[in-house]
């Protein structure tokens, strides 16, 4: 009973003074569609065990909880929506991931405590995702139709395969040619008899 008492002496003392706040965090945050944002919000001492909440509406004592930690500095994950307490830092993160157009709104991340909340608003402005041009997709098309270059050091290699070939042409295939045609011409020769006229046939 003691210990109760002593957890909520610190908030009952925040709460008898004049314009104190115990929690803040940054008015706006924009993010884009398909994208991710995240909203940090502080707290004072003494408020490290709270369970604290992220909810939307524009009424934050009857907006309904997105997502609650559970008192604990573990996350808590709620479909595209994530909190973490960080004790140390007296700071809990607020995380939201694929983001539609329709995320726009009014959030509040706040504290929950005996009597009133504590809370603090933020706005949150989802711009659509950057689109591409007509012009952008006519040049992407034709680059991916335009005919491949052969890398330089293949480049390269070309007029030295083709001097190659001209050598083994001079050197080798015309001599062989040449070679076999004196061949067979040599072999269809006429004959000669041993007094140089041609034989005749008996």
């Amino acid at each position: 009973m003691g210990g109760r008492t002593t957890c909520l002496l610190p908030a009952l003392f925040l709460l008898v003074i004049p314009g104190s706040s115990a929690i803040s965090g940054p008015r706006a945050v924009r993010g884009v569609e398909q994208g991710s944002l995240t909203v940090q919000c502080q707290y004072d001492p003494g408020y490290e065990r709270y369970v604290k909440w992220w909810c939307r509406g524009t009424a934050w004592n009857n907006c309904p909880f997105v997502v609650k930690t559970t008192g604990s500095e573990k996350e808590v994950k709620e479909g595209r929506v994530s909190i973490r307490d960080n004790w140390k830092d007296r700071s809990f993160t607020v995380t939201m991931e694929e983001l539609r157009l329709d995320d726009s709104d009014t959030y509040w991340c706040g504290i929950e405590r005996t009597g009133t909340d504590l809370e603090n608003t933020v706005e949150v402005t989802i711009d659509p995702a950057p689109t591409v041009s007509i012009s952008t997709l006519a040049t992407s098309n034709a680059n991916m139709f335009t005919a491949p270059v052969a890398p330089e050091e293949n480049q390269g290699q070309l007029p030295l395969l083709g001097s190659v070939h001209f050598l083994l042409l001079v050197f080798l295939k015309v001599p062989l040619f040449l070679g076999m045609l004196g061949a067979v011409l040599w072999v269809n020769r006429p004959l000669r008899s041993s007094g140089g006229k041609p034989q005749k046939n008996q």
